[in-house]
């Protein structure tokens, strides 16, 4: 059975994540306060693009988040992926919550307080240094 999932920010990682997510048969949807941003996502019609504010309590529950199986906050902004993906862990107990985060020290201490995160940046920097060695 598909999960619903739940994205927060439609920008480069949002919006491909939203679609290959959606062409694995899950059932996306993906929040931006701004609706420019769902040009990224190329006609992908599997895919539910809705305006709306991922750290508001009332905006996420008018969105449904109340049956969302997975969280995923993705914007470009770690205070803004953060708040949300608190918000959907603590307030609403979404079962799985993904909060990318670019500084690595607020991943390491958010990571410590219980919070799923990746950290773009470290990552970045792994993938860069195995294809020098290669």
């Amino acid at each position: 059975m598909a999960k619903q999932v739940m994205i927060v920010g439609c920008g480069r990682v949002g919006g491909i994540l939203a679609e290959m997510l959606a062409t694995q048969g899950e059932q996306v949807t993906i929040l931006d306060i701004n609706p420019d941003t769902f040009r990224r996502l190329r006609g992908a019609t599997q895919v539910q693009p809705l305006v709306a504010d991922g750290t508001s309590i009332e905006e996420l529950r008018r969105v449904g988040i109340e049956q969302t199986d997975v969280f995923l906050a993705v914007t470009s902004k770690d205070t803004v992926n953060i708040l949300a993906a608190q918000t959907a862990q603590v307030t609403f107990r979404v079962p799985t919550v993904l909060c990318r985060i670019n500084d690595p020290l607020r991943q390491e201490i958010y990571a410590k307080l219980g919070l799923k995160t990746v950290s773009t940046t470290q990552l970045t920097a792994k993938l860069l240094l195995e294809a020098m060695v290669k």
